[in-house]
């Protein structure tokens, strides 16, 4: 029953974390909206901050989660990395929570948010970081740093994805295959 319990308190507090955003959420509202005492929230966690940590925590394990689904054993190093960095940018831009996150860091700059945001992207970095590690050790791509690769892969394909779309025409998905192999795989010189 006490894992019910702070499974509402879960989805009450992500519910309201989306519509009001971090700063204006409280542990009042979280516990009307999980029909709970606001004591029985204490019970679960110590405060607002941990709470927020552990949706953020599933967010992250959601997010590998759908990364990892996406992505076949037959796939070629490339392939994975395309689906799964498709995943990561549609998650971050499509999930109604960080949605709100981003919102409410730009206006607001809320260091909670920020943090969360950062854990966000630097998960996401770790997981990139563990696939190029394992591509180098398959011998699918050259030897390279690994982190610095994976935050590389993360910003061109943002880019692509959401920055290019902000002042020019929306990339095909195949346009941004073709321009993220040519940058990352391919190179400029001649």
């Amino acid at each position: 029953m006490s894992n019910v319990k702070k499974q509402f308190i879960l989805e009450a507090a992500t519910k309201s974390f989306t519509i009001f955003g971090y700063k204006a959420t409280t542990m009042s509202q979280i516990a009307k909206q999980a029909n709970v005492g606001k004591g029985t929230i204490y019970t679960f966690f110590k405060n607002k901050e941990e709470l927020f940590d552990e949706i953020i925590n599933n967010l992250i394990i959601e997010m590998k989660y759908l990364a990892e689904e996406s992505i076949r054993d037959e796939d070629s190093f490339i392939e994975k990395a395309h689906k799964g960095l498709e995943v990561f940018i549609a998650f971050h831009s499509e999930h109604d929570l960080t949605i709100k996150l981003i919102q409410e860091q730009k206006e607001i700059g809320t260091t909670a948010v920020h943090d969360a945001l950062k854990r966000l992207n630097n998960s996401i970095i770790i997981y990139i970081k563990k696939k190029i590690e394992e591509a180098i050790q398959k011998n699918e791509i050259v030897a390279c740093d690994p982190e610095m690769t994976a935050l590389i892969m993360l910003r061109l394909y943002t880019t692509l994805k959401i920055e290019w779309e902000r002042e020019h025409e929306a990339l095909s998905p195949q346009k941004i295959t073709e321009l993220f192999n040519f940058y990352i795989l391919n190179g400029l010189s001649k």
